[in-house]
Protein backbone atom coordinates (compact mmCIF):
# COMPACT_ATOMS: atom_id res chain seq x y z
CA UNK A 1 0.00 0.00 0.00
CA UNK A 2 1.50 3.49 -1.14
CA UNK A 3 1.75 6.06 1.66
CA UNK A 4 2.88 9.47 0.86
CA UNK A 5 5.61 11.55 0.89
CA UNK A 6 6.75 14.85 2.92
CA UNK A 7 8.52 17.76 2.28
CA UNK A 8 6.80 20.05 -0.33
CA UNK A 9 9.71 22.37 0.32
CA UNK A 10 13.26 21.85 1.31
CA UNK A 11 14.14 22.70 4.37
CA UNK A 12 16.69 25.44 5.18
CA UNK A 13 19.38 24.42 7.70
CA UNK A 14 21.86 26.83 9.15
CA UNK A 15 25.17 26.28 8.14
CA UNK A 16 26.36 25.22 11.04
CA UNK A 17 24.14 22.61 11.85
CA UNK A 18 25.56 19.11 13.09
CA UNK A 19 29.26 20.68 13.03
CA UNK A 20 29.95 19.59 16.68
CA UNK A 21 28.50 15.91 16.32
CA UNK A 22 31.14 12.99 16.64
CA UNK A 23 30.82 8.90 16.40
CA UNK A 24 29.99 9.10 19.82
CA UNK A 25 26.73 10.61 19.77
CA UNK A 26 25.85 7.95 17.52
CA UNK A 27 24.40 4.20 18.89
CA UNK A 28 26.91 1.39 19.91
CA UNK A 29 27.83 -0.35 17.35
CA UNK A 30 27.47 2.05 14.41
CA UNK A 31 29.67 1.69 11.91
CA UNK A 32 31.27 4.34 9.58
CA UNK A 33 33.33 3.89 6.71
CA UNK A 34 33.67 4.83 3.12
CA UNK A 35 32.91 3.38 -0.42
CA UNK A 36 34.03 2.35 -3.64
CA UNK A 37 33.63 -0.22 -6.51
CA UNK A 38 35.87 -2.06 -8.53
CA UNK A 39 35.90 -0.96 -12.23
CA UNK A 40 35.80 2.96 -10.67
CA UNK A 41 39.32 2.30 -8.79
CA UNK A 42 41.17 -0.87 -9.43
CA UNK A 43 42.60 -0.38 -13.16
CA UNK A 44 44.60 -3.26 -14.34
CA UNK A 45 42.26 -4.08 -16.39
CA UNK A 46 43.79 -6.69 -18.79
CA UNK A 47 46.65 -8.06 -15.35
CA UNK A 48 46.19 -11.13 -13.61
CA UNK A 49 44.13 -12.84 -15.53
CA UNK A 50 41.20 -10.72 -15.67
CA UNK A 51 38.19 -11.15 -18.08
CA UNK A 52 36.42 -8.26 -20.32
CA UNK A 53 33.45 -6.68 -18.68
CA UNK A 54 31.20 -4.66 -20.10
CA UNK A 55 32.42 -1.47 -19.53
CA UNK A 56 35.88 -2.72 -20.81
CA UNK A 57 34.13 -2.34 -24.15
CA UNK A 58 31.64 0.43 -23.40
CA UNK A 59 34.43 3.26 -22.36
CA UNK A 60 36.71 2.26 -25.44
CA UNK A 61 33.96 3.04 -28.46
CA UNK A 62 34.68 5.16 -30.78
CA UNK A 63 32.82 7.94 -30.42
CA UNK A 64 32.98 8.22 -27.20
CA UNK A 65 30.56 6.89 -24.78
CA UNK A 66 32.25 8.67 -21.66
CA UNK A 67 31.92 12.74 -21.65
CA UNK A 68 36.29 13.33 -21.53
CA UNK A 69 37.11 9.71 -22.94
CA UNK A 70 38.37 8.11 -20.05
CA UNK A 71 38.36 4.46 -19.42
CA UNK A 72 38.48 2.21 -16.11
CA UNK A 73 41.55 0.61 -17.61
CA UNK A 74 43.87 2.51 -15.11
CA UNK A 75 41.22 4.72 -13.11
CA UNK A 76 43.67 4.80 -9.94
CA UNK A 77 45.67 1.64 -10.22
CA UNK A 78 44.21 0.51 -6.82
CA UNK A 79 44.80 -3.03 -7.64
CA UNK A 80 48.24 -2.10 -7.59
CA UNK A 81 48.28 0.59 -4.74
CA UNK A 82 46.49 -1.53 -2.47
CA UNK A 83 48.88 -1.61 0.38
CA UNK A 84 49.18 2.01 0.66
CA UNK A 85 44.99 2.72 -0.42
CA UNK A 86 44.71 0.43 3.10
CA UNK A 87 46.95 2.33 5.25
CA UNK A 88 45.30 5.85 4.07
CA UNK A 89 42.21 4.01 5.26
CA UNK A 90 43.72 3.22 8.77
CA UNK A 91 45.34 6.52 9.03
CA UNK A 92 41.83 7.74 8.34
CA UNK A 93 40.27 5.57 11.09
CA UNK A 94 37.63 4.10 9.07
CA UNK A 95 35.85 1.20 10.34
CA UNK A 96 34.23 -0.48 7.03
CA UNK A 97 35.23 -0.31 3.88
CA UNK A 98 32.87 -1.50 1.20
CA UNK A 99 34.24 -2.35 -2.24
CA UNK A 100 32.86 -4.52 -4.93
CA UNK A 101 34.21 -7.97 -6.48
CA UNK A 102 35.28 -7.69 -10.21
CA UNK A 103 33.02 -10.83 -12.13
CA UNK A 104 35.47 -10.89 -13.99
CA UNK A 105 38.47 -10.82 -11.84
CA UNK A 106 36.92 -13.96 -10.27
CA UNK A 107 35.65 -15.55 -13.73
CA UNK A 108 37.09 -14.14 -16.55
CA UNK A 109 34.42 -15.86 -18.78
CA UNK A 110 31.86 -15.16 -16.84
CA UNK A 111 30.83 -19.02 -15.88
CA UNK A 112 31.54 -20.94 -13.52
CA UNK A 113 32.88 -23.61 -16.47
CA UNK A 114 35.09 -21.43 -17.73
CA UNK A 115 37.02 -21.63 -14.35
CA UNK A 116 38.19 -19.65 -11.80
CA UNK A 117 41.40 -17.16 -11.89
CA UNK A 118 43.56 -17.70 -8.77
CA UNK A 119 44.63 -14.86 -9.57
CA UNK A 120 41.98 -12.70 -9.03
CA UNK A 121 41.25 -14.77 -6.02
CA UNK A 122 44.27 -13.78 -4.87
CA UNK A 123 44.15 -10.14 -5.08
CA UNK A 124 40.43 -9.87 -3.15
CA UNK A 125 42.08 -12.67 -0.54
CA UNK A 126 45.04 -9.78 -0.05
CA UNK A 127 42.81 -6.92 0.38
CA UNK A 128 40.50 -8.53 2.56
CA UNK A 129 43.70 -10.02 4.87
CA UNK A 130 44.98 -5.72 4.56
CA UNK A 131 41.67 -4.28 5.93
CA UNK A 132 41.38 -6.34 9.06
CA UNK A 133 44.97 -5.97 9.98
CA UNK A 134 44.06 -2.38 9.57
CA UNK A 135 41.01 -3.33 12.00
CA UNK A 136 39.01 -2.06 9.13
CA UNK A 137 35.29 -4.75 8.51
CA UNK A 138 35.24 -5.55 4.93
CA UNK A 139 31.83 -4.81 3.18
CA UNK A 140 32.09 -7.05 -0.41
CA UNK A 141 29.50 -6.20 -3.10
CA UNK A 142 29.12 -9.06 -5.63
CA UNK A 143 28.17 -7.09 -8.31
CA UNK A 144 27.99 -3.15 -9.24
CA UNK A 145 27.58 -2.40 -12.75
CA UNK A 146 30.39 -4.59 -14.74
CA UNK A 147 28.62 -7.44 -16.32
CA UNK A 148 31.23 -10.42 -17.96
CA UNK A 149 31.25 -9.13 -21.70
CA UNK A 150 31.40 -12.66 -22.57
CA UNK A 151 27.55 -12.89 -21.31
CA UNK A 152 26.33 -9.78 -22.92
CA UNK A 153 27.83 -11.62 -26.14
CA UNK A 154 26.61 -14.66 -25.42
CA UNK A 155 22.72 -14.30 -24.20
CA UNK A 156 22.90 -10.26 -23.79
CA UNK A 157 23.10 -10.93 -20.37
CA UNK A 158 20.75 -9.56 -17.72
CA UNK A 159 18.10 -9.57 -20.24
CA UNK A 160 18.23 -13.31 -20.28
CA UNK A 161 17.44 -15.62 -17.44
CA UNK A 162 20.28 -17.75 -17.80
CA UNK A 163 22.10 -15.07 -16.38
CA UNK A 164 20.20 -16.12 -12.95
CA UNK A 165 21.86 -19.54 -12.85
CA UNK A 166 25.43 -17.87 -13.47
CA UNK A 167 25.09 -15.30 -10.92
CA UNK A 168 24.45 -17.51 -8.35
CA UNK A 169 27.46 -19.46 -9.46
CA UNK A 170 29.92 -16.53 -9.04
CA UNK A 171 28.40 -15.98 -5.64
CA UNK A 172 29.06 -19.00 -4.61
CA UNK A 173 32.42 -18.82 -5.25
CA UNK A 174 32.66 -15.17 -3.53
CA UNK A 175 31.11 -16.90 -0.43
CA UNK A 176 33.32 -19.96 -0.19
CA UNK A 177 36.46 -17.91 -1.02
CA UNK A 178 36.14 -14.77 1.23
CA UNK A 179 33.16 -15.45 3.48
CA UNK A 180 35.00 -16.77 6.94
CA UNK A 181 36.10 -13.15 6.77
CA UNK A 182 33.80 -10.93 5.09
CA UNK A 183 30.40 -10.70 7.28
CA UNK A 184 28.87 -8.25 5.43
CA UNK A 185 27.68 -8.65 1.98
CA UNK A 186 26.06 -6.91 -0.87
CA UNK A 187 24.34 -8.85 -3.48
CA UNK A 188 23.58 -6.32 -5.97
CA UNK A 189 23.90 -2.67 -6.07
CA UNK A 190 21.58 -0.05 -7.69
CA UNK A 191 19.66 -2.21 -9.79
CA UNK A 192 17.60 0.87 -11.07
CA UNK A 193 21.10 2.67 -12.06
CA UNK A 194 22.17 -0.22 -14.04
CA UNK A 195 18.60 -0.99 -15.30
CA UNK A 196 17.56 2.69 -16.49
CA UNK A 197 20.99 4.18 -17.33
CA UNK A 198 21.28 1.17 -19.86
CA UNK A 199 17.96 -0.01 -20.74
CA UNK A 200 16.32 3.12 -21.33
CA UNK A 201 18.40 6.33 -21.15
CA UNK A 202 21.13 4.21 -23.26
CA UNK A 203 24.25 6.14 -21.46
CA UNK A 204 25.21 3.17 -19.92
CA UNK A 205 25.85 -0.31 -21.56
CA UNK A 206 24.74 -1.81 -23.76
CA UNK A 207 22.91 1.62 -24.97
CA UNK A 208 19.34 0.65 -25.29
CA UNK A 209 16.45 2.65 -24.89
CA UNK A 210 14.45 6.06 -26.30
CA UNK A 211 15.99 8.61 -28.43
CA UNK A 212 16.16 11.88 -26.23
CA UNK A 213 13.63 13.81 -26.39
CA UNK A 214 10.91 15.91 -23.91
CA UNK A 215 10.54 12.44 -22.15
CA UNK A 216 13.91 10.66 -22.59
CA UNK A 217 17.01 11.46 -20.53
CA UNK A 218 15.68 12.02 -17.31
CA UNK A 219 17.40 10.04 -14.83
CA UNK A 220 18.88 13.60 -14.05
CA UNK A 221 21.90 12.54 -12.48
CA UNK A 222 23.43 12.06 -15.87
CA UNK A 223 20.51 14.19 -18.23
CA UNK A 224 23.29 16.92 -18.70
CA UNK A 225 26.05 15.50 -18.96
CA UNK A 226 28.21 16.73 -22.17
CA UNK A 227 30.28 15.29 -24.45
CA UNK A 228 28.50 11.67 -24.67
CA UNK A 229 27.88 10.03 -27.83
CA UNK A 230 23.76 9.41 -27.64
CA UNK A 231 23.71 6.82 -30.05
CA UNK A 232 21.18 4.48 -29.17
CA UNK A 233 22.24 0.34 -30.40
CA UNK A 234 18.34 -0.68 -30.38
CA UNK A 235 16.11 -2.30 -27.11
CA UNK A 236 12.45 -1.67 -26.01
CA UNK A 237 12.28 0.93 -23.30
CA UNK A 238 8.77 -0.35 -22.85
CA UNK A 239 9.99 -4.20 -21.99
CA UNK A 240 13.36 -4.36 -21.42
CA UNK A 241 14.03 -2.17 -17.90
CA UNK A 242 11.29 -4.35 -16.73
CA UNK A 243 13.24 -7.44 -17.73
CA UNK A 244 16.63 -6.86 -16.68
CA UNK A 245 15.29 -5.62 -12.92
CA UNK A 246 13.32 -8.60 -12.99
CA UNK A 247 16.41 -10.57 -13.36
CA UNK A 248 18.70 -8.75 -11.21
CA UNK A 249 15.83 -9.60 -8.67
CA UNK A 250 16.23 -13.12 -9.13
CA UNK A 251 19.57 -12.82 -9.06
CA UNK A 252 20.00 -10.87 -5.30
CA UNK A 253 17.21 -13.60 -4.01
CA UNK A 254 19.20 -16.58 -5.92
CA UNK A 255 22.65 -15.79 -3.69
CA UNK A 256 20.82 -15.09 -0.71
CA UNK A 257 19.48 -18.17 -1.05
CA UNK A 258 22.68 -19.69 -1.46
CA UNK A 259 24.49 -18.05 1.21
CA UNK A 260 21.98 -19.12 3.62
CA UNK A 261 21.56 -22.53 2.76
CA UNK A 262 25.26 -23.35 2.44
CA UNK A 263 27.18 -20.55 4.40
CA UNK A 264 25.58 -18.49 6.42
CA UNK A 265 25.63 -20.86 9.73
CA UNK A 266 29.17 -21.41 9.64
CA UNK A 267 30.26 -17.52 8.32
CA UNK A 268 28.34 -15.66 10.20
CA UNK A 269 27.62 -12.93 8.26
CA UNK A 270 24.98 -10.61 6.81
CA UNK A 271 23.60 -9.92 3.66
CA UNK A 272 21.81 -7.35 1.55
CA UNK A 273 20.67 -5.13 -1.22
CA UNK A 274 21.81 -1.90 -1.95
CA UNK A 275 19.46 0.44 -3.39
CA UNK A 276 18.14 4.01 -4.72
CA UNK A 277 20.61 6.03 -7.35
CA UNK A 278 20.98 9.05 -6.11
CA UNK A 279 17.31 10.67 -5.24
CA UNK A 280 14.31 11.24 -2.93
CA UNK A 281 11.39 12.72 -4.69
CA UNK A 282 9.10 15.45 -3.42
CA UNK A 283 6.22 17.13 -4.88
CA UNK A 284 6.61 19.99 -7.30
CA UNK A 285 3.50 21.62 -6.10
CA UNK A 286 0.64 21.03 -3.20
CA UNK A 287 -1.16 19.95 -5.73
CA UNK A 288 -2.88 16.24 -5.50
CA UNK A 289 -1.73 15.30 -8.98
CA UNK A 290 1.99 16.47 -7.72
CA UNK A 291 2.05 14.49 -4.06
CA UNK A 292 0.47 11.39 -6.43
CA UNK A 293 3.08 11.86 -8.71
CA UNK A 294 6.12 12.12 -5.72
CA UNK A 295 4.28 9.07 -4.37
CA UNK A 296 4.48 7.23 -8.28
CA UNK A 297 8.31 8.09 -8.54
CA UNK A 298 9.36 6.48 -5.33
CA UNK A 299 7.63 3.69 -6.21
CA UNK A 300 9.41 3.38 -9.63
CA UNK A 301 13.12 3.81 -7.88
CA UNK A 302 12.68 2.51 -4.45
CA UNK A 303 9.71 0.17 -3.71
CA UNK A 304 10.47 -1.46 -7.91
CA UNK A 305 13.52 -3.53 -6.10
CA UNK A 306 12.60 -2.95 -2.25
CA UNK A 307 8.64 -4.13 -2.26
CA UNK A 308 9.15 -7.24 -3.74
CA UNK A 309 11.50 -8.70 -1.35
CA UNK A 310 9.09 -7.37 1.56
CA UNK A 311 5.99 -8.87 0.23
CA UNK A 312 6.92 -11.18 -3.01
CA UNK A 313 5.00 -8.52 -5.27
CA UNK A 314 5.70 -5.11 -7.42
CA UNK A 315 4.32 -2.01 -5.92
CA UNK A 316 0.59 -1.93 -7.21
CA UNK A 317 1.35 1.49 -8.97
CA UNK A 318 3.46 -0.61 -11.64
CA UNK A 319 1.32 -3.18 -11.69
CA UNK A 320 -1.37 -0.59 -12.71
CA UNK A 321 0.38 0.72 -15.09
CA UNK A 322 3.24 -1.48 -16.48
CA UNK A 323 0.32 -4.15 -16.52
CA UNK A 324 1.55 -7.25 -18.69
CA UNK A 325 4.74 -5.50 -19.41
CA UNK A 326 5.92 -6.53 -15.93
CA UNK A 327 7.20 -9.44 -15.06
CA UNK A 328 5.40 -12.37 -12.93
CA UNK A 329 6.93 -14.19 -10.04
CA UNK A 330 6.28 -17.42 -9.87
CA UNK A 331 5.11 -19.10 -6.65
CA UNK A 332 8.35 -20.93 -6.43
CA UNK A 333 10.32 -17.32 -6.65
CA UNK A 334 8.04 -15.32 -4.88
CA UNK A 335 9.18 -17.88 -1.79
CA UNK A 336 12.58 -17.08 -2.61
CA UNK A 337 12.31 -13.66 -3.32
CA UNK A 338 10.18 -12.46 -0.02
CA UNK A 339 12.42 -12.25 2.46
CA UNK A 340 15.39 -11.93 0.85
CA UNK A 341 17.88 -9.62 3.24
CA UNK A 342 18.96 -8.98 6.15
CA UNK A 343 19.46 -5.63 5.44
CA UNK A 344 18.80 -2.75 3.49
CA UNK A 345 21.30 -0.70 2.05
CA UNK A 346 20.10 3.27 0.98
CA UNK A 347 22.02 5.02 -1.14
CA UNK A 348 21.34 9.57 -1.27
CA UNK A 349 22.81 12.28 -2.82
CA UNK A 350 19.87 14.60 -3.20
CA UNK A 351 16.33 15.33 -3.39
CA UNK A 352 14.46 16.03 -6.81
CA UNK A 353 11.03 17.48 -7.51
CA UNK A 354 8.86 15.37 -9.17
CA UNK A 355 5.57 16.74 -10.89
CA UNK A 356 2.69 14.75 -12.68
CA UNK A 357 3.48 14.91 -16.66
CA UNK A 358 0.51 12.96 -18.42
CA UNK A 359 1.18 10.66 -21.28
CA UNK A 360 0.11 12.31 -24.37
CA UNK A 361 -0.90 9.77 -27.57
CA UNK A 362 2.20 11.08 -29.02
CA UNK A 363 4.42 9.70 -26.58
CA UNK A 364 6.59 7.02 -26.57
CA UNK A 365 5.34 3.95 -24.11
CA UNK A 366 8.86 3.16 -21.88
CA UNK A 367 9.98 3.62 -17.94
CA UNK A 368 9.23 7.25 -17.31
CA UNK A 369 5.64 7.86 -19.62
CA UNK A 370 4.55 4.90 -17.35
CA UNK A 371 5.04 6.76 -14.49
CA UNK A 372 3.52 9.99 -15.87
CA UNK A 373 6.10 11.90 -13.98
CA UNK A 374 8.52 14.66 -14.76
CA UNK A 375 11.80 15.40 -12.73
CA UNK A 376 12.76 19.39 -12.19
CA UNK A 377 15.97 20.06 -9.84
CA UNK A 378 14.13 23.69 -9.35
CA UNK A 379 10.96 24.55 -9.79
CA UNK A 380 10.47 27.31 -12.66
CA UNK A 381 9.03 30.17 -10.34
CA UNK A 382 11.08 29.64 -7.23
CA UNK A 383 13.31 33.21 -6.96
CA UNK A 384 14.89 32.56 -3.51
CA UNK A 385 15.59 28.75 -4.18
CA UNK A 386 16.93 27.03 -1.02
CA UNK A 387 18.96 23.91 -2.08
CA UNK A 388 22.66 24.75 -2.07
CA UNK A 389 24.56 23.82 -5.51
CA UNK A 390 27.16 20.77 -5.00
CA UNK A 391 29.37 21.12 -7.85
CA UNK A 392 26.80 20.09 -10.50
CA UNK A 393 23.16 20.92 -11.80
CA UNK A 394 21.49 17.62 -10.34
CA UNK A 395 23.46 17.07 -7.40
CA UNK A 396 21.83 20.19 -4.57
CA UNK A 397 22.57 19.49 -1.27
CA UNK A 398 19.31 18.79 0.47
CA UNK A 399 20.30 16.88 3.88
CA UNK A 400 16.61 16.65 4.57
CA UNK A 401 15.84 14.14 1.77
CA UNK A 402 18.10 11.52 3.88
CA UNK A 403 15.84 11.92 6.79
CA UNK A 404 13.01 12.08 4.83
CA UNK A 405 14.24 8.23 2.96
CA UNK A 406 14.87 6.64 6.08
CA UNK A 407 11.08 7.25 8.11
CA UNK A 408 9.85 6.27 4.83
CA UNK A 409 11.77 3.13 4.21
CA UNK A 410 10.91 2.28 8.43
CA UNK A 411 7.20 3.00 7.86
CA UNK A 412 6.46 1.41 4.47
CA UNK A 413 8.88 -1.82 4.58
CA UNK A 414 8.06 -3.01 8.20
CA UNK A 415 11.25 -1.55 9.59
CA UNK A 416 14.10 -2.86 8.29
CA UNK A 417 17.68 -2.68 9.56
CA UNK A 418 19.41 -0.07 7.36
CA UNK A 419 22.30 0.77 6.50
CA UNK A 420 23.51 4.40 4.74
CA UNK A 421 25.85 2.86 2.07
CA UNK A 422 26.79 5.73 0.00
CA UNK A 423 26.56 9.87 0.69
CA UNK A 424 28.92 12.67 -0.75
CA UNK A 425 29.30 15.64 -2.54
CA UNK A 426 31.33 16.20 -5.79
CA UNK A 427 33.88 18.78 -6.64
CA UNK A 428 33.12 21.81 -8.43
CA UNK A 429 35.97 22.21 -11.44
CA UNK A 430 38.48 24.27 -9.64
CA UNK A 431 42.30 24.62 -9.44
CA UNK A 432 43.82 22.02 -6.63
CA UNK A 433 44.70 24.38 -3.94
CA UNK A 434 40.55 25.02 -3.72
CA UNK A 435 39.79 21.55 -4.13
CA UNK A 436 41.77 20.08 -0.80
CA UNK A 437 39.99 22.81 1.07
CA UNK A 438 36.90 21.19 0.58
CA UNK A 439 35.14 22.75 3.87
CA UNK A 440 31.19 22.34 1.33
CA UNK A 441 32.24 18.43 1.38
CA UNK A 442 32.39 18.61 5.56
CA UNK A 443 29.25 20.65 5.93
CA UNK A 444 27.97 18.05 3.43
CA UNK A 445 27.99 15.20 5.91
CA UNK A 446 27.72 17.36 9.22
CA UNK A 447 24.44 17.81 8.03
CA UNK A 448 23.70 14.95 6.54
CA UNK A 449 24.57 12.86 9.44
CA UNK A 450 22.72 15.12 11.84
CA UNK A 451 19.56 14.03 10.21
CA UNK A 452 20.62 10.42 10.65
CA UNK A 453 20.67 11.03 14.37
CA UNK A 454 17.56 12.48 14.18
CA UNK A 455 15.89 9.64 12.09
CA UNK A 456 17.33 7.28 15.06
CA UNK A 457 16.81 9.17 17.79
CA UNK A 458 13.20 11.05 16.88
CA UNK A 459 11.89 7.65 14.79
CA UNK A 460 13.15 4.93 16.14
CA UNK A 461 14.95 4.34 12.65
CA UNK A 462 17.31 1.74 12.80
CA UNK A 463 20.11 2.29 11.18
CA UNK A 464 23.58 0.73 11.13
CA UNK A 465 25.98 2.53 9.56
CA UNK A 466 27.06 4.97 7.22
CA UNK A 467 29.15 5.31 4.26
CA UNK A 468 30.87 8.31 2.36
CA UNK A 469 31.28 8.36 -1.46
CA UNK A 470 33.98 8.10 -1.87
CA UNK A 471 37.22 7.64 0.07
CA UNK A 472 39.54 8.02 -3.08
CA UNK A 473 38.40 10.34 -6.72
CA UNK A 474 37.54 7.85 -9.14
CA UNK A 475 36.25 6.94 -12.62
CA UNK A 476 32.49 8.32 -12.41
CA UNK A 477 31.35 5.93 -15.13
CA UNK A 478 29.47 8.30 -17.82
CA UNK A 479 31.18 11.18 -16.68
CA UNK A 480 34.62 10.16 -16.61
CA UNK A 481 37.03 11.61 -14.69
CA UNK A 482 35.75 15.07 -15.04
CA UNK A 483 33.82 14.12 -11.63
CA UNK A 484 35.75 14.48 -8.54
CA UNK A 485 33.60 12.51 -5.19
CA UNK A 486 36.61 11.38 -3.23
CA UNK A 487 38.11 13.07 0.08
CA UNK A 488 41.39 11.81 -1.11
CA UNK A 489 42.44 13.89 -4.57
CA UNK A 490 44.26 11.59 -6.71
CA UNK A 491 46.47 13.64 -9.25
CA UNK A 492 45.51 11.89 -12.44
CA UNK A 493 48.30 13.80 -14.16
CA UNK A 494 51.50 12.86 -12.25
CA UNK A 495 51.40 9.49 -10.75
CA UNK A 496 48.00 9.05 -9.23
CA UNK A 497 49.35 10.58 -6.24
CA UNK A 498 46.74 10.74 -3.08
CA UNK A 499 46.63 14.03 -1.25
CA UNK A 500 43.99 14.24 1.65
CA UNK A 501 41.60 17.20 0.94
CA UNK A 502 40.49 18.73 4.69
CA UNK A 503 37.62 16.47 4.58
CA UNK A 504 40.05 13.46 5.55
CA UNK A 505 41.55 15.49 8.69
CA UNK A 506 37.11 16.04 10.06
CA UNK A 507 36.52 12.55 9.18
CA UNK A 508 39.40 11.58 11.26
CA UNK A 509 38.64 14.07 13.85
CA UNK A 510 34.89 13.21 13.69
CA UNK A 511 36.00 9.14 14.39
CA UNK A 512 38.05 9.82 16.85
CA UNK A 513 37.03 12.52 19.00
CA UNK A 514 35.82 12.16 22.32
CA UNK A 515 32.38 12.84 23.47
CA UNK A 516 32.71 16.50 25.41
CA UNK A 517 31.04 15.68 28.74
CA UNK A 518 28.67 18.36 30.11
CA UNK A 519 25.56 20.11 28.39
CA UNK A 520 26.13 20.07 24.21
CA UNK A 521 26.45 23.29 22.11
CA UNK A 522 23.50 25.23 21.46
CA UNK A 523 24.57 24.55 17.49
CA UNK A 524 23.61 21.07 17.40
CA UNK A 525 20.15 21.69 19.05
CA UNK A 526 17.44 19.29 17.87
CA UNK A 527 16.74 20.85 14.36
CA UNK A 528 13.13 21.67 15.96
CA UNK A 529 14.29 24.33 17.89
CA UNK A 530 16.55 25.82 15.22
CA UNK A 531 13.74 25.97 13.02
CA UNK A 532 11.89 28.15 15.82
CA UNK A 533 15.24 30.50 16.20
CA UNK A 534 14.06 30.57 12.26
CA UNK A 535 11.00 32.19 12.44
CA UNK A 536 11.14 34.25 15.04
CA UNK A 537 14.10 35.86 13.17
CA UNK A 538 16.85 34.91 15.80
CA UNK A 539 19.25 32.94 13.17
CA UNK A 540 20.08 33.79 9.42
CA UNK A 541 19.66 31.25 6.93
CA UNK A 542 22.08 29.44 4.56
CA UNK A 543 20.91 30.86 1.78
Amino acid sequence: MATSVSMTAPEVVPYDFGRHLTRHDFPKGFLFGGATSAYQVEGAYNVGGRGMANWDAWSLMKPGKVSDGGNGCRAIDHYHNLKEDVKLMKDMGIETYRFSISWTRILPGGQLSTGVNKEGVKFYNDMIDLLIEAGIEPVATIFHFDTPRSLQDEYKGFLDRRIVHDFGNYAEVCFREFGDRVKFWVTVNEPSTYTVLGYVDGVFPPGHGSPPGELGLRFVNYRNVRGIDRTLYGGNAATEPYIVAHHLILCHAKAVDIYRKKFQAVQGGKIGIVVVPNSWYVPYSDKKEDKDAAVRAVEFLLGWFVQPLVSGEYPDSMQTRVKERLPKFTEKERKKVTGSYDYIGLNYYTTIYAAYKKKQPHDPTNYYTDQEVEFHSKRSNEKNFHFSLAGSEWLYIVPRGIYELLTYAKRQYNDPVIYITENGKKDKVLPISLLLKDDYRIKYHQQHLAYVKRAIDKDKVNVKGYAVWSIFDNYEWAAGYTVRFGMYFVDYLNGLTRYPKKSVFWYMNFLNKKKLPGPRDREIMEIEGVEEEEKAGKRKRNV
